[in-house]
């Protein structure tokens, strides 16, 4: 009796703390969201007159190294330094305009992909809820090396139904 009442106490904990693990595809599930690509088309946009502002000014810092090697012969020390001097200068704003860019780009990532963000992480978590799930791990990315499809479920259905009843 006891060595049953013991193997009870032993295995009772097994069944009754089943662990429930769950994965989602969260690039299929922003992409799915209207949302979520309509914002993407708008930073798409804005990398655009990024990178069309850069392109313009490393396309005159070239025009003016062209001219300066074609003049250079002509040209005496001080005009020689002074000229360089200018194309280092627009080098280095190039460069300080990237990295402003950059910052910029960045800043409005977060601000507009914040709240679509949010909002699937609350999905997950009202779905992760209403299942009792442990975990939800992400399928996409190469992060976890393997998923065992027979104990985790996949969730990014029932996040998308989530998604649409908090429209």
């Amino acid at each position: 009796m006891k060595k049953l009442f013991l193997m009870l106490m032993l295995c009772a904990p097994m069944t009754l703390f089943a662990q429930k693990f769950g994965h989602l595809d969260s690039q299929a599930l922003l992409q799915s969201l209207p949302e979520a690509t309509a914002v993407q088309s708008k930073l798409e946009a804005k990398g655009k007159v990024y990178q069309k502002q850069l392109e313009d000014m490393q396309a005159e810092l070239q025009r003016q190294a062209d001219a300066y090697d074609k003049s250079k012969s002509t040209m005496n020390a001080t005009k020689q330094a002074e000229t360089e001097k200018n194309l280092q200068d627009m080098y280095n704003k190039i460069q300080q305009t990237a990295q402003d860019n950059q910052k910029a780009f960045n800043e409005e990532q977060q601000k507009q992909l914040g709240p679509v963000l949010e909002k699937v992480r609350n999905a997950i978590a009202a779905v992760a809820k209403a299942g009792n799930y442990v975990y939800i791990m992400e399928k996409a990315a190469g992060q976890p090396l393997y998923i065992n499809e027979a104990l985790s479920k996949d969730i990014t259905a029932e996040v998308k139904a989530q998604l649409a009843k908090m429209k």
